[in-house]
């Protein structure tokens, strides 16, 4: 990726079809193709070298995934939840989430190290946070955290994934049933009251609330610690100057960036692209992996460095698109860092860090185990 950002930023790229598309691999390239209104987020652009189910034919996206849409949809699904995840409703959520935190550390504590920091902890947080703010049982988190792990997956059959999907719409589609008939004081029983939208449109939006808000803050949490433990000088500044944590998950975002292979989007004329000609129709692949330690825009961008001036990572998209969830996964990490530093003063790997199995199998990549021990 290095290598095709300094020679060809933006470079041919052949698809598993057959089709060829383009790369993206430079910070402001990236960063203006996701502002540009000429490329398109819509599913049914996208060539099938781009979708999971290969055999299918392209479609619309689905009522309420608005993730696939371009204005105005887009725009209509997109203001309906603005307001659930405004600063001021996300600042309201901060003692809640401070106390889903605090509580699953006691839980760690009165385990006693070795402890797996994934299992115990940095998929717990996000779960649970997910599961209150939209008002799913926890109880039922399995359901949906072994099913949408199956959607995520880029080895499961292509039955597997399809019986996952299932599974989670039929689950999704009983909890919206249910907030209609009796409302909930949270973001789906809200959106519940809404006349205009239909069961369809809402089942659409919760799946993909549920689906952004746990995977990628739990493999953040998980693999962000990870990297705190491997680079002592870093995690020495940070134990030093506790002010510099939003600094910190700042910099997390940018040198960790856990989606593995970027943003697709479709050029919906010909477009000159820095002197490339992009022909109306071609998939463009946006490597946010690779945007994000782009030297012209980051010095030293190999390097983590907690101290740097946070801001203008790509991790959260950027333009119509850019996360909705951010502030709310900013203040998971924030919590859950300063949480596990302040508890556990010697907080330490168990085993040698190549010994730390990576989940690389996924389309969020993370460490599929943290084993962690401290001193009592």
């Amino acid at each position: 990726m290095a290598r095709l950002r300094q020679e060809n930023p933006i470079s041919p790229l052949l698809y598993p079809d057959g089709t060829q598309g383009w790369l993206i691999t430079r910070h402001a390239t990236a960063k203006a193709v996701l502002a540009d209104p000429r490329f398109s987020s819509r599913m049914e652009l996208r060539n099938s070298a781009t979708r999971r189910m290969l055999s299918e034919e392209p479609e619309p996206a689905e009522p309420g995934l608005f993730i696939g849409m371009d204005p105005p949809q887009h725009t209509h699904y997109r203001k309906l939840l603005t307001g659930q995840f405004s600063t001021r409703r996300m600042n309201q959520l901060r003692s809640r989430v401070e106390q889903i935190v605090a509580a699953q550390v006691d839980e760690l504590e009165r385990t006693g190290p070795p402890v797996d920091l994934v299992q115990n902890f940095t998929a717990p947080v996000p779960s649970l946070m997910i599961s209150e703010i939209l008002g799913v049982p926890y109880k039922d988190r399995a359901v949906f955290q072994y099913n949408m792990a199956a959607l995520l997956s880029l080895t499961v059959s292509t039955e597997e994934m399809l019986a996952a999907r299932h599974t989670l719409r039929d689950f999704v589609k009983t909890l919206v049933a249910a907030k209609r008939a009796e409302p909930t004081d949270d973001i789906l029983g809200g959106l519940a009251g809404n006349a205009n939208l239909n069961d369809d449109e809402l089942t659409g939006i919760c799946f993909l609330l549920l689906a952004a808000g746990f995977e990628s803050t739990a493999q953040m949490l998980g693999l962000g610690t990870f990297a705190l433990l491997t680079h002592p000088d870093q995690l020495a500044t940070l134990r030093e100057n506790p002010d510099l944590i939003d600094n910190a998950v700042e910099e997390l975002l940018r040198y960790l960036t856990v989606v593995q292979f970027g943003l697709n989007r479709t050029a919906l004329e010909d477009v000159d692209l820095n002197g490339t000609p992009i022909r109306a129709g071609q998939t463009i692949t946006i490597s946010l992996t690779a945007a994000n330690r782009d030297p012209n825009r980051f010095p030293s961008p190999d390097r983590l460095d907690i101290t740097r001036a946070p801001g203008g990572h790509l991790s959260f998209g950027h333009g119509p698109h850019l996360c909705l969830g951010q502030q709310l996964a900013r203040m998971e990490m924030r919590a859950g860092y300063q949480a596990l530093l302040d508890r556990f003063p010697t907080l330490r790997l168990a085993v040698p860090p190549e010994e730390v199995p990576t989940d690389d199998a996924k389309q969020l990549y993370g460490v599929g185990q943290l084993l962690v021990t401290w001193d009592a």
